[in-house]
This record gives structure tokens, sequence and C-alpha cells, in this order.
């Protein structure tokens, strides 16, 4: 059964609470039954419940009459269970790391709450915690949610999650999906998927979704439930082995740009808006990208004429326009230090 963080912490914090109560409970009678059976004074009272529940076996106040005999026997027999569970449950917060799990879980809530513009991965599967990775690489905000109460475990500690159900509307909107920009949709479920769509598309109309699917089929229903794009993870899978073998040289370059062939080559986008001022407004020829940082620019996405693959000189980069551009480690960064506002990471 999904859980979310609240009732993750509430359900850990509740066995401390437990714990903690039973034991001024049982302090409480001893110090009622050794006050009013032998007629201690609080310091001695206080005394006798302490050796007695920690069964240390130190020297009494003073002799215990028969009947204080019988209400230590008693009291004894009672805290054996009880004394060993409140110290487990202690034990387990400080040397099992369960304190440490719920500052964990808070924390990540509060972080969570502070998000903007972000996106929203839910599942942290095989897809999920690929995209995770990816955004993380590039700097860009995001949270995980998923179903599975042992995700915190498999999620690095600098990633923001959240365990819940995402196909439940206040489990997406306490991950900020009316604040969000993105949401990844890659749970294994199909029905799932499009339920999920079908929310996040109800809770914010200008989120963009991007959704997985394994079937044509839901391919259809994704769209016309709202998402934006659809992936279908095992059809590219084919596709990509397939082409291994018909089009072996395009495939290598392809890994070429995507930067998974072991090399340091990368593709990156630019925004015009992230653009200095001395360089908006230009054509390609006048800013002369390859001669000064060696990066090529393979496309333009134009606001109006759309994609431009492999774009003239005269190209004319304008407002809304994007730069596809690819190169190495240090040819992109000496363009982006040199023609954007932006600091290069990788």
């Amino acid at each position: 059964m999904a859980i979310n963080v609240k009732e993750y912490m509430n359900k850990h914090l509740r066995s401390l609470i437990t714990a903690f109560g039973l034991f001024i409970f049982t302090v409480s009678i001893g110090l009622i039954g050794f006050s009013t059976i032998e007629n201690l004074n609080f310091v001695n009272a206080l005394y006798m419940t302490v050796i007695t529940v920690g069964t240390v076996g130190f020297t009494e106040v003073q002799e215990l009459s028969p009947a204080g005999r019988v209400f230590t026997s008693v009291y004894i027999l009672m805290n054996l269970g009880l004394f060993a569970y409140v110290v487990s449950v202690v034990s387990s917060y400080f040397f099992e790391g369960k304190l440490n799990s719920i500052f964990k879980n808070y924390r990540s809530g509060m972080e969570i709450s502070k998000l903007r513009n972000h996106v929203i991965v839910c599942g942290y599967g095989r897809n999920g915690s690929r995209a995770a990775e990816e955004l993380d690489k590039n700097g860009q905000p995001f949270v995980i949610i998923d179903n599975d109460p042992d995700i915190q475990h498999q999620i690095p500690e600098r990633m923001k999650w959240f365990v819940g159900d995402a196909t439940v509307d206040d489990n997406l909107k306490t991950v900020g999906i009316e604040r969000a920009a993105v949401i990844i949709i890659t749970t294994p479920s199909d029905a799932a998927n499009v339920f999920i769509t079908l929310t996040a598309r109800h809770l914010n109309e200008n989120i963009r979704i991007i959704a997985r699917a394994s079937s044509s089929e839901t391919e259809s229903k994704l769209f016309r439930a709202g998402a934006n794009k659809v992936v279908m993870p095992d059809a590219l899978g084919g596709l990509f082995m397939a082409q291994l073998i018909t089009k072996p040289i395009v495939i290598e370059f392809l890994d070429l740009l995507n930067g998974v062939s072991g090399t340091s080559y990368h593709l990156e986008e630019v925004g015009y808006d992230v653009l200095k001022a001395d360089y908006k407004d230009k054509t390609l020829k006048d800013l002369n990208i390859p001669t000064n940082t060696g990066v090529t620019v393979i496309g333009v996405k134009d606001n109006i004429k759309g994609l431009i693959p492999g774009p003239g000189a005269d190209t004319f980069i304008g407002e809304d326009d994007y730069l596809i551009v690819l190169g190495s480690d240090s040819q992109l960064k000496s363009f982006i230090e040199q023609y954007t506002v932006l600091r290069y990471h990788r």
C-alpha cells in the first residue's frame, strides 16, 4: 500500500511516541505503587522504580513489606516485555537511522513546497531513473513521485522525492503539479499513465506532459487525455537495434550527438533569451560561432518556420528562437561563456 511522506513520518513517530508514553506510564505506576504501599518519598520511590524497571538489582532503600514484595514481583513481570519494547524502539531510531530518515523526509517535503516551474517525474523505474539522472545532470529542478515506500533507499541523497500514488489528486498537488512546468509519466502501467495524464491536465492546463506508452493504442489514448508527447521505449528499442544493422553509421553518429558513445561530444540547446545582448537579433554569419568556439550549429528552432536542420549562414536568430549546437565539453564551455549569460555545467 502506498504511503506519502507525511503518513510515513507519522507512522514512525507514532511508534516512538507510543514507546515514550508506555515508559511514562510504567514509571508512574512504580512511583504511585512504592509511594502508597511502602510510604516512600518521591526520590526513594523514583529510585525503587528505576532499579526495578532497569532490573539492575541495586540495594533497596528499605525492607519491603509483604504487599510491597507482591507489587514489586508483579511490576517486574509487567516490565520485562515493556522495557524491552521501549529499548528496541529507541535504539532503532538512533542505530538503524530512522531518526535520520524522518529528518530527510521532512526536509524533502519542505524543499518540494518551494519548487516552481519544476519537472515532476512519475515512477522511478528504468525510464524514470534515467530521466531523473539526465535532469539532475543538467541542473533542472525536479521531484520524483513513486508509490514504493522503499524509494528513499534507491534515490540519491541530492534528489527530491515523494512517496505516494500519482493517480491521487492530493499527491500530485503535494509535489506541486499546479506550479510545475513539465510532468514526465513513466509508470509501467498504461492505464495509470492515462489516468495521471488526465489528472495532470485537469490540475494544470498549461503543464507540458510527456508520457510513456507500451502500445500504439495507449499512445492515441494518451494524446486524447492531454499528453504533449508520447514515448514508446519498447518500439524505440527495437527500431534502434534493427538500425544498428541497417544503418550502423547513422546510429554511431546519433550516439555521438547524444553523448552516449563514450566521447566528450554533447548536444545543447540555447534559447534567444539567454544570449548576451551583443549576440541577439543577428544571423549565424554575424555570430560566427564555429570560428570563435569550434561549436557546430546543427539546427535552429525558428518560432515561425519551426525546426531548421543544417541552417544556412543567413539564418536570423530572433526572439523565441533556439540554437541547437554540437561540441566537446571544452568547446561548449567556451560557447556558453562567450555567447550566453549562463554557466556551463556537466
